[in-house]
This record gives structure tokens, sequence and C-alpha cells, in this order.
């Protein structure tokens, strides 16, 4: 079983300088091989792939660009790699690749020749010798793939990803005293179908006054003034806390739910398609329902739990959980309502997490009546 392990590096003064060669070398190459794959494409209807990128690569190294030499080669072919698999998952409906830049978070990739010593607290990479790194856990297995990176605050973080030769564990069986079913909403983050209910912290309009004034004094700031560059970095760090925060809460609620249930129920929801309202998107966009929904998953899997994914046009909010009359007339504004055939007064989000654990174990009720 593959698992990563993240940790925070201290590099010294020369090794963030010989660093920042490397983010530039990988980035170079990755820029290049993105306009070459543009222009075979515009030109010749011609896609090159990332071994025909590679071959190229050797000849600039010996004429026009000598200095990609100082970055490990294996960590310029992984560059070439990723942007083949940019490429590959734009077909398959994704984004178009864009090109990189200094500013944003850098990266780099080393596929061997990288050794831990948890006792000296070091880590060996490749060109850059022994770099401290501070270990909050330890793990047993293969190293496979190390990628270093740099974020727009200027941490240093490594990533590993070790294969422990453990086989995944198996799932548990589906049972309906072990199902829960999960609503996401934004008045209140999710609800279960228990009635547990994990509140909308709304971290990102609780930093807002702050955010607005940090990024008004950027904007006053001479271009290329080393006033700005301090002050792109304190807009940067309200940044990352806000982020932060929000990934240790979408952590905690999400690993509490896994580890309390054996299968659990959530809807496909179309988050994109709801980003295009105007006025739901902030809401929308701070709660980092992709980012959950993707913590569930892999959780699942380590644990051997159940994820059941239901259809994005079950009405699971307009449908009565006790007897299956649907209610038309349901607006989005309605948090409670009667229903009309058994007058069952729900409660909106908890009805629909009901539902939605009733359409995961099996499937649309047979007893769903339309109401007149």
């Amino acid at each position: 079983m593959l698992r990563a392990y993240k940790y925070c590096i201290l590099p010294t003064d020369e090794q963030k300088e010989q660093l920042a060669k490397f983010f530039g070398c990988c980035r170079f190459v990755y820029n290049l091989g993105l306009e070459c794959k543009i222009s075979a494409w515009t030109s010749a209807k011609k896609n090159l792939t990332c071994f025909d990128l590679a071959n190229q690569m050797k000849d600039l190294k010996d004429n026009e660009a000598g200095w990609l030499s100082e970055c490990p080669a294996q960590s310029l072919q992984m560059s070439l790699r990723n942007l083949d698999n940019a490429y590959t998952q734009f077909f398959k409906g994704g984004g178009f690749p864009k090109f990189k830049n200094k500013y944003s978070k850098q990266s780099i990739q080393f596929p061997q020749q990288v050794w831990v010593d948890f006792e000296k607290n070091i880590i060996k990479i490749p060109k850059l010798k022994n770099v401290t790194c501070i270990y909050d856990r330890k793990f047993e297995g293969d190293i496979k793939t190390v990628t270093l990176s740099k974020t727009t605050t200027g941490k240093y973080f490594v990533s590993i990803l070790v294969d422990n030769h453990s086989d995944m564990p198996k799932k548990k069986p589906v049972k309906e005293e072990t199902t829960v079913g999960i609503d996401l909403g934004i008045k209140t983050f999710a609800t279960l179908s228990d009635g547990t209910e994990y509140a909308n912290l709304k971290l990102l309009r609780k930093g807002k006054k702050n955010l607005r004034r940090q990024q008004r004094s950027l904007a006053r700031k001479q271009k290329g003034s080393k006033r700005r560059e301090k002050q792109r970095l304190v807009v940067a760090k309200v940044h990352e806390k806000i982020r932060n925060q929000r990934t240790d809460y979408l952590h905690k609620i999400s690993t509490e739910i896994v580890k309390n249930n054996d299968t659990i129920c959530m809807e496909d929801l179309n988050i994109s398609g709801m980003m295009k309202n105007e006025k739901l998107s902030l809401a929308i966009a701070e709660l980092g329902w992709y980012t959950f929904k993707t913590f569930i998953s892999y959780k699942c899997d380590w644990y051997g739990k159940n994820l059941i994914t239901i259809g994005r046009f079950d009405a699971s909010s307009k449908i009565c959980s006790n007897c299956g009359n649907i209610f038309k007339e349901l607006k989005l504004s309605d948090r409670f309502w009667t229903c009309e055939k058994c007058k069952t007064e729900h409660d909106r989000d908890k009805n629909a997490a009901q539902n939605i654990k009733s359409f995961g174990l099996r499937g649309k009720p047979s007893n769903v009546n339309v109401s007149q």
C-alpha cells in the first residue's frame, strides 16, 4: 500500500540557493515542453510524448542551456512526465496545462537516490547533501518518490511516497445500522443521517477583513520594490492561515466520520455548476466540498470502509424520508417543512441525509409518491 508522509525541512542559505536553481530548471523545462507541445499540435497536428521532449532536452543541455546540468537529470525528466500527465488529464476533461511562474508554489521530484535518517533528523537529497528535516512520525517501507516543495510564504516541505508492502484492508460488510448518509450544505457544513451536525466555520469570511486590508496595502506598493515583496509575503501568510485552518478542520471531521461508520453515502455534487451562482459562489468556495470528499475517499481505503456515491439528480431534500412523498414546492429558503401525506415534520438537512443513506443502500426507494 502506498502512503505519503509530509515533513517540514530547514535548508541552509546555500541549500536554498541551490533549490532555487533546481526549481528554475524544472520550471524552464516544463514551460519549454508545453510550448513545444502546443507548437507541434498547431503546426502539424502532432502530439509529442515525454520521451520525444526528453530526447530534445539532451541537445539543449549540450548547446544552449548547459546550466540545466546543475539540476538532477531525473528531476527534469519527472517534470516532463508531469507535463505529459497534465495533457492526458486535459483530454479526459480536465483543464489545459498552464505555464509555471516563479511567484507561485514551487516543487521538484526525486524518483530515487534519497535516504532518510530519523536519528540524525536529516534527509539526503541528490546534489543537496544532508538537509535538516523535522520528523514528527516515522515510517517503514521503500521510498518511491520524494517531492520537495516551497510555499509562497517561503516554507520548505518534503513529501515522501512510501510503499509499506502491506495490502489494503478488506472492506467491511454493508449494513444499515453501520451506514451513514452525509448531506453537505452551506448553513451547516455537513449533516449526518443520525442527526450529527458539523458547523460551517466560515473561515474565509472571518479573515476577510484582515485580508482586504492587507491586499489594499499591497496594491499601493510600487511594483518591483522591496516593500511590495514584504507585503506580498504578508498577504500570502493570511491566505496560508485560512487554508491551513480549513484543511485541519476537514481532516478532523473526515477522520471522525470514517472511523465511526463502516459505510458512507454521499451525493455527487456538481460543484463547478453551483459555483456559477454569483450569490453562493463565495460561500461554496470557502467550504472545500471537493477536498472533503477526497479525504473521505482515501481514508475509506485506508480503514477498509465503503464509500457509496448517489446521483446528483436524486431529489434528496424534497422526498419525505418517512413515507416517500415528494414535496415539489420546497424552496431553498425552507429549512423545515411538513409532509403533506404523513404530516411528519422534517429538518431539511437531516431529511436529505436520511434519503441519501436510503438511496445509497437500496437505490431510489420503491415507495416514492408524487404529491399532486
